[in-house]
């Protein structure tokens, strides 16, 4: 049985702790409304993107751009985000074990896929199992920045156009609420024109002639890459709120662990408090007994 000195230093570190879990869940809901609002504030603008390059399509042909042109997936490449750091909870192993599963199957068919890492746990997972890695970039959901994420992009679109990839996918956590998250697989290159959900095919435009100047083909050199930036930055996003979430649920899950523990570990100090001090009421009693 543990001696008193034992079980105190337990309970000390056990409290120890659940404060530190108690502070990150703090830190992690703060960092969650925050992507959140920021999640809020990018999507209008990418619906409305999303609905530009569907009105360009519609007065264009729809592989009027190299961006748009789909031909067959020799060559793919796919973008896996995870975080960081850990103590999430399965977010990271859930999006490692879907990525590995889409490679060793052959879920698209595709003759070659490498590997673009974001974030250090999808790096350290891959490395150890030696699939081919084209591209690592840490600390992009450490704190998310556009411009960061559209050199990213800009890197991409270029190995596309080149003809080095025929698509590009992306794995990622998206954002349900705290308590759920879904791994998305999502093909991002060749860009697929799109509606919004509440317009119908055309709507948007009916009755309507756009003239552009100086063409729709200048206008979609600079839309698609910009369109292809924003939902690969949106994606991030997804991830970070995700990550965020699953945090929180962890920390907080972790706190109540250690609040049961320390209950346990107190009652257990008790009785081993209580017995030393019978024990000691009992060798008195015995001297006492002895002496007459």
């Amino acid at each position: 049985m543990a001696t008193l000195k034992q079980i105190r230093k337990r309970l000390t570190g056990v409290r120890n702790t659940q404060k530190i879990t108690r502070a990150m869940k703090l830190v992690a809901a703060a960092k969650l409304r925050r992507a959140q609002e920021n999640m809020l504030k990018a999507k209008p603008y990418a619906n409305r993107m999303r609905d530009l390059i569907w009105d360009l399509s519609e007065h264009t042909s729809h592989d009027a751009h190299p961006l748009l042109q789909i031909r067959p997936e020799e060559n793919a490449l796919m973008v896996v985000i995870t975080s960081d750091r850990g103590l999430c909870g399965a977010f990271n192993s859930n999006i490692n074990r879907r990525a590995e599963r889409y490679l060793k199957s052959g879920e698209g068919g595709h003759a070659r896929v490498e590997l673009a890492l974001m974030g250090k746990k999808g790096r350290d997972y891959f490395r150890r199992r030696g699939f081919p890695i084209a591209a690592e970039y840490m600390d992009v959901l450490t704190d998310p920045n556009f411009n960061h994420v559209a050199e990213i992009g800009g890197e991409l679109v270029a190995k596309f156009l080149d003809g080095k990839l025929d698509a590009v996918y992306v794995v990622y956590n998206e954002f349900k609420s705290a308590l759920s998250q879904q791994v998305v697989v999502e093909r991002l290159l060749p860009i697929v024109p799109e509606v919004s959900q509440q317009d119908g095919p055309g709507q948007t435009i009916q009755g309507l002639e756009f003239i552009f100047e100086p063409s729709a083909g200048t206008v979609l050199d600079n839309v698609l890459p910009m369109y292809f930036n924003i939902r690969l930055y949106f994606a991030v996003l997804e991830s970070l709120a995700a990550e965020m979430g699953a945090r929180m649920t962890a920390m907080e899950s972790a706190t109540q662990n250690a609040s049961e523990l320390i209950s346990k570990l107190s009652l257990m100090y008790n009785k081993a408090r209580q017995a030393a001090i019978t024990t000691e009421m009992l060798e008195i009693v015995s001297g006492a007994e002895a002496m007459k």
